[in-house]
């Protein structure tokens, strides 16, 4: 259980009908994924799926899992009525913990260009940028971050 100032909410390990069901409802997902693409990503690797709950109100998560020898944030947001609340850092905290818990030394992900809050975010919090792949337009790179963990 987190507390700040505003609100109590509490991190849960998730499903992917969950997480699916959230991510409709976060702004930056425009086309969010459908429950069979994290079932592809996720089926025989080590994963965690977290969800924030304020109450029994669905908040936010995140999704990661090995990808290639290392651990991969890949997926995760919250809903803009729950922002700047603590609850993405929380969510953070509590993945890198079970990716620490599994042996992993560090979290990989990747973001956009047009992702700024996404990014400074991200910087705040430990990450380095450690890659760009570069798109025709600008707001399209894609930005790979890693944070020793």
């Amino acid at each position: 259980m987190a507390k700040n100032k505003h609100f109590t909410f509490e991190i849960r390990k998730g499903s992917i009908e969950t997480i699916v069901e959230i991510s409709k409802k976060v702004n930056e997902l425009k086309d969010p994924y459908p429950a069979e693409e994290y079932h592809k990503r996720l089926t025989g690797v080590p994963h965690i799926i977290l969800v924030a709950y304020r109450g029994d109100m669905l908040a936010g998560f995140k999704v990661g899992y090995e990808r290639e020898g290392y651990f991969y944030s890949w997926m995760g947001g919250v809903i803009p009525g729950f922002r700047r609340n603590g609850i993405a850092l929380a969510l953070a905290m509590e993945q890198e913990e079970w990716a620490r818990e599994q042996g992993y030394t560090s979290v990989t992900f990747k973001t956009r260009n047009m992702h700024k809050a996404m990014l400074c975010f991200s910087l705040n919090n430990g990450f380095n940028i450690v890659k760009v792949d570069l798109h025709e337009d600008v707001e399209q790179h894609r930005i790979w971050l890693k944070k020793e963990i």
